[in-house]
């Protein structure tokens, strides 16, 4: 039989009603030396015992969350119910993942960001902030939202796109490239903005409609319906 890594101690809390352990290595493994304390979690199906997984810090992992493969999670980090974190993918600071998501690849989950419901953050892509995806959104390739940015519904961003300050990206819509939402800017229904474009201020991008290139769309601009900005548009209300 395989030897473990990890062992639940006597050492418990109680977080939410529920009784969690902490954890101690029985092994040297990655940066782990045997003896090292861990996280805390409820039972030994949160935590992987093989590869280099680990819960370090206060970080908390129960319910039925899974963490596995060469993931992390580390700081004040919580991550519950039917959550998966594997891969090389990191949680940490106060971030906070449940629901049914799933994050993987090299994605980092960090800072006040929650990601939850069924969205999926994987690649190299990044949450921070106060930032927050949810719904059946998917976040992925070098993407970035950050502040207090949202990214729901069925939404896709992905590549090199930024999505940060207050703005909004919902519905069917898309962001990709290395496009930019930002300021107070909703993108939503079957919007999408890619290449090199800006979206920001008030400004706000539904419908069918499409902003490419280097076109920005600024102010209290609005594009939708089957309307497409793009080359060097400047678009302001």
């Amino acid at each position: 039989m395989k030897m473990k890594k990890y062992e639940l101690t006597e050492t418990t809390k109680i977080w939410c009603g529920v009784i969690l352990y902490q954890i101690k290595a029985l092994m040297d493994f990655s940066n782990i030396k045997k003896g090292d304390l861990g996280g805390w979690i409820e039972k030994e199906k949160n935590l992987s015992q093989e590869n280099n997984c680990w819960i370090s810090g206060d970080a908390k992992v129960y319910g039925n969350a899974e963490v596995y493969g060469d993931a992390w999670v580390f700081g004040d980090a919580k991550v519950f119910s039917d959550t998966k974190v594997y891969g090389d993918a990191e949680v940490s600071g106060d971030a906070r993942v449940s629901g049914d998501a799933r994050v993987s690849g090299n994605a980092e989950v960090f800072g006040n960001a929650e990601v939850f419901g069924d969205a999926k953050v994987f690649n190299n892509a990044w949450v921070s902030g106060n930032a927050r995806v949810y719904g059946n959104a998917e976040f992925y390739g070098n993407a970035w939202v950050f502040d207090n940015a949202e990214v729901f519904g069925n939404a896709k961003v992905s590549g090199n796109a930024e999505v940060f300050g207050t703005a909004e990206v919902f519905g069917n819509a898309r962001v990709s490239g290395d496009a930019k939402v930002s300021g107070n800017a909703w993108v939503s229904g079957n919007a999408e903005v890619f290449g090199d474009a800006k979206v920001f201020s008030d400004a706000k991008v539904f419908g069918n409609a499409w902003v490419s290139g280097d076109a920005e769309v600024f102010d209290n601009a609005e594009v939708f319906g089957n309307a497409w900005v793009f080359s060097d548009t400047q678009l302001k209300k």
